[in-house]
């Protein structure tokens, strides 16, 4: 199984960025699928995740109505718009696959990917 992650990079406070997830090796149609990061010095947290059947969304409060999680089935692909991007959104993000649903409290899945760097400057 591979997650391949990209779309990072260095943004102005304000600005946005889309990641992307390329996912293979495995059927992902009972998946649920997302995104954490994980800042200097801080614990790797939960951000936003899809259920690839039926589409079903989930967000961490702290990005709600700024990022946008989607999916491509035909590519399976899932991709985060992040705009209004703040300081405090620099981490390294990682692509995640789980059986079960990914929300908040989730800490462990089945499946991590490498991490994009994203920052966000003052």
């Amino acid at each position: 199984v591979q997650l391949q992650a990209s779309g990072g990079g260095l943004v102005q406070a304000g600005g946005s960025l889309r990641l992307s997830c390329a996912a293979s090796g495995r059927t992902f149609s009972r998946y649920w699928m997302g995104w954490f990061r994980q800042a200097p010095g801080k614990e790797r947290e939960f951000v936003a995740a899809v259920r690839w059947s039926g589409g079903t969304k989930v967000y961490s409060d702290s990005v709600k109505g700024r990022f946008t999680i989607s999916r491509d089935n035909g590519e399976t692909t899932i991709y985060m718009q992040m705009n209004s991007l703040k300081p405090e959104d620099t981490a390294v993000y990682y692509c995640a696959a789980n059986q079960v649903v990914m929300e908040p409290k989730t800490t462990a899945v089945d499946y991590w990917g490498q991490g994009t760097l994203v920052t966000v400057s003052s």
